[in-house]
């Protein structure tokens, strides 16, 4: 392969043509996963395919899901999809939001407010698995302001119109890799939402990567495990972290 398999002008011809099935399947496949069934598998677009965007992708492709890998630079990601097979592709930002019944963001926190506004329309009514964390020696004010006002309602704010849910944020890439699917107890992997179907379709996609979702609450429950919050850095089972963040069983 001498090219990255690229989400290119030919599918989206493709999808234009077909526009009405092709949303049809993709609403049938969002409907599906609300009720808790699986019939078919969800495109996944990857915002953010370093450590952890490439580590999760890559277990959601070993799990049936296509996943389109997006970068400034997708030729970059050459070995990336060439290494996970068929159900692997890259391209841009735009061209993984618009590919992705549902998303995952794993990019510096600082680069949040632009992502958000170059790409508000498209993104407006996507769910969206936000896996970024503020660091204040990276990501400079924007750190103090997921300090003062929570991640939740800070990813929110620079995502607006997404349906967002926090998730795969508290961990190393490198453990995750290790750690998934492994023997019960599976690994938690702690989620919050505002949206009841985005927190639905993210509770089986977190299980469909190899670990336990473990439901805080509501966005603004999303800074019990942020950086630095007691829930951060648990790599637990889920009862051990429910325990943890003294959630009901």
């Amino acid at each position: 392969m001498s090219a990255p398999r690229v989400f290119d002008q030919r599918r989206r011809a493709l999808l234009v043509a077909g526009g009405a099935i092709v949303l049809g399947g993709a609403l049938c496949r969002r409907d599906a996963f609300a009720q808790g069934a699986q019939p078919t598998k969800l495109h996944i677009g990857i915002i953010g395919s370093g450590n952890i965007g490439g580590t999760v992708g890559a277990l959601w492709i070993k799990a049936g899901h296509p996943v389109l890998f997006s970068s400034r630079h997708p030729d970059e990601l050459h070995d990336l999809v060439t290494r996970l097979g068929p159900l692997a592709s890259a391209g841009t930002v735009a061209q993984a939001i618009d590919f992705g019944d549902a998303l995952l963001i794993a990019v510096p926190y600082g680069a949040l407010p632009k992502i958000g506004q170059e790409h508000r329309d498209a993104l407006t009514g996507k769910i969206v698995l936000d896996a970024c964390n503020a660091v204040p020696s990276r990501d400079g004010d924007i750190a103090s302001e997921v300090e003062r006002n929570g991640i939740g309602a800070t990813s929110q704010k620079y995502l607006p119109g997404t349906r967002l849910v926090r998730a795969f944020n508290t961990l190393s890439y490198a453990i995750l890799a290790r750690e998934a699917n492994r023997a019960e107890p599976r690994l938690a992997i702690p989620i919050a939402g505002d949206d009841a179907e985005a927190v639905r379709v993210a509770q089986i996609l977190v299980r469909d990567a190899g670990f336990a979702p473990v439901l805080v609450g509501k966005l603004a429950d999303a800074r019990r495990f942020q950086r630095g919050s007691p829930g951060y850095g648990q790599s637990v089972g889920a009862a051990e972290l429910r325990r943890t963040l003294s959630l009901s069983p």
